[in-house]
């Protein structure tokens, strides 16, 4: 499946060969720690390690503004998107959707459950490279009718992004087609929660250009 692409005002269409999702990916270990504290608390096993890298079929990567999943537990979380393909890096933006009652039993397979929107814009890497951490990231979520804000924070929030291109080994992977990965978010305010719709922008202070994209859930029945 080829994705349509757009950087710089070009078309950039890409039929991706690896998708990564990284998680556990906070830069205050203290955050970390917590956060994990919180989810054990809720029955979601404690990551081998930090972070982790979970390897998701490439298809799950969309532009659709409309998905689907089964009950009513999933909920998405807004990310920087790192997309690598002939020899040229970019940076995009994407939402790690996730079915949160798979989670408590697998967080592998409530990543891979799930398609993850992603926006079709990318920026070109080497023209934000030095000032990727002032990168603005924000989300909402639609409650009761209105827009609610959900998630806001910078990149600096994240692990340095060089440092999870390393662990990830995506430039390696690169060498069999593209690649993209999913860098990790911040926390939500109010409390990760599911919504029938779902924005998120990503904003970069020193010139005003912005990345959007907003998608609906719908719910499947869950029958068993």
């Amino acid at each position: 499946m080829t994705l349509e692409f757009r950087a710089a005002g070009a078309p950039l269409p890409l039929a991706l060969k690896h998708l990564i999702v990284a998680g556990w990916t906070g830069r205050d270990a203290a955050a970390i720690a917590h956060h994990i504290e919180e989810l054990a608390a809720l029955g979601v096993p404690a990551p081998s390690q930090t972070p982790l890298y979970y390897r998701v079929s490439a298809p799950l990567l969309t532009m659709a503004d409309r998905l689907e999943a089964v009950g009513g537990a999933s909920s998405g979380e807004v990310e920087p998107l790192i997309v690598v393909a002939n020899g040229k890096r970019y940076l995009g933006l994407a939402s790690d959707h996730t079915d949160r009652a798979l989670e408590a039993h697998s967080v592998a397979m409530s990543k891979q459950v799930c398609a993850k929107p992603c926006a079709a814009e990318l920026w070109d890497w080497d023209e934000i490279a030095d000032r990727v951490e002032e990168i603005e990231l924000e989300s909402w979520i639609e409650e009761d009718g209105a827009w609610v804000s959900y998630q806001q924070g910078t990149i600096a929030s994240i692990r340095p992004l060089a440092d999870l291109i390393e662990g990830s080994r995506i430039d390696e992977l690169a060498a069999e087609g593209p690649v993209a990965m999913l860098c990790g978010t911040f926390g939500a305010k109010g409390g990760v929660r599911p919504a029938a719709r779902f924005r998120m922008e990503m904003r970069d202070p020193a010139t005003g250009r912005k990345i959007s994209h907003e998608y609906a859930t719908c719910t499947l029945p869950e029958v068993a």
